[in-house]
């Protein structure tokens, strides 16, 4: 797999996480939707370190 595809991919899961933990926060469900939004930002860590 070349080094794009994978900073891609970790970009959309960041992004169904987001959308996820967005989702659960408004039916009231705070503490799986903090865990989301924690994956979120480390799959955005994850894509921003591979890239360099």
């Amino acid at each position: 797999m070349s080094h794009s595809v994978i900073v891609v991919v970790l970009l959309a899961l960041a992004g169904f996480l987001i959308g996820g933990a967005f989702t659960t926060w408004k039916n009231n469900s705070r503490f799986l939707a903090a865990i989301l939004g924690i994956c979120a930002v480390l799959a955005v860590v994850g894509a921003v370190l591979w890239w360099r």
